[in-house]
């Protein structure tokens, strides 16, 4: 049997408000896994904190408790929890991926360069991480003729598509994903879908938030739902 690439312990995030003096619990108590080969989905009311949960993993947000220990392919493990930036820093570079809700670029950027970019940052020459990216947007139905434009310019769903070809194109071991169909049309919902499921199948191991029941339904392996102050886990 496969080891997990994350096992995640009674995380919990809570954001304190100086002002009224208050704390605003997030996700509580959070237990999860995830497996290579396999799509571990987060589902849960809105206010739940799934996307709090993906946050601390990469460490956007500081955990305020719990552990979220990811192993490498050697074998070694991290608590992300308790690691140091520069090591979070190595980690996100070639192992650990994630697709936001809101794509973050610089605004001058052609999109073909946006694509490429985690590519060229692992190495890779310029030449091969282009042609890469390229097929990647083609495959997510954007227009050749706006691989040269910075994306900031363009439509919510085609944003969207940027982001997701520049969150799957490296292939890391552990990819996080928040609601990656969001903003995307039928058709390129389906592509996202059917790349998904053969990223999955070379042995990505997947985290998602999704709100619609039918993408749970085709995608994941595991359910984690959240509920406020509580986990609930089936399988």
């Amino acid at each position: 049997m496969n080891s997990a690439i994350l096992t995640v312990e009674k995380l919990s995030k809570q954001f304190f408000l100086h002002e009224q003096q208050a704390a605003i619990p997030s996700c509580a108590e959070v237990d999860l896994q995830v497996f290579p080969k396999e799509l571990t989905a987060i589902v849960g009311p809105t206010g739940c904190g799934k996307s709090s949960v993906l946050k601390c993993i990469y460490r956007t947000y500081l955990p305020g408790a719990g552990r979220i220990l990811y192993q490498n392919e050697a074998g070694h493990t991290t608590d992300l929890a308790q690691a140091s930036d520069h090591r979070v820093l190595e980690l996100r570079l070639r192992d650990i991926g994630f697709v936001t809700q809101f794509l973050h670029c610089l605004p001058r950027k052609p999109a073909l360069d946006v694509v490429s970019e985690p590519l060229l940052l692992r190495g890779e020459n310029r030449e091969t991480a282009r042609d890469a990216a390229a097929d990647l947007l083609r495959l997510l139905n954007v227009p050749e003729r706006l691989w040269q434009v910075p994306p900031a310019t363009f439509s919510g769903g085609e944003k969207q598509r940027i982001n997701l070809a520049r969150g799957l194109i490296s292939q890391p071991r552990l990819l996080l994903l928040d609601e990656p169909t969001a903003s995307l049309d039928p058709d390129t919902s389906e592509r996202v879908i059917d790349l998904l499921t053969t990223i999955k199948a070379k042995g990505v191991g997947m985290l998602a938030v999704f709100h619609h029941p039918e993408l749970v339904r085709r995608l994941a392996d595991r359910v984690v739902e959240l509920i406020p102050q509580k986990t609930l886990c089936h399988e």
